[in-house]
């Protein structure tokens, strides 16, 4: 469901870049939006709820593959991967 207080962002490029970026309309609109809500969620701006809302994407599971086929993967921290040994060696005890 879309909010009611939605706010149009216009962007100027020049029009051979558009042309190869998908030419006008829908398809360019939605690129740009993509890009521009990724790179907001990499950078910590937006929760994984918000990339959903922004983009009108309806589960979890939905938004792991539209970003994994994008290549955007959830951070690793070191502590994940001290995490992630410590469970291996429990398991393999």
């Amino acid at each position: 469901m879309m909010p009611d207080d939605l706010r149009t962002v216009d962007v100027h490029i020049p029009a051979g870049l558009a042309d190869r970026l998908g030419g006008p309309g829908p398809g360019l609109d939605r690129r740009a939006l993509e890009a521009l809500a990724i790179a907001a969620y990499q950078a910590g701006e937006l929760t994984a709820f918000e990339l959903r809302e922004i983009l009108g994407i309806e589960s979890r599971y939905e938004l792991d593959r539209f970003l994994k086929v994008r290549g955007v993967y959830d951070p690793v921290t070191a502590d994940d991967i001290r995490h992630d040994l410590e469970d291996l060696r429990a398991f393999r005890a």
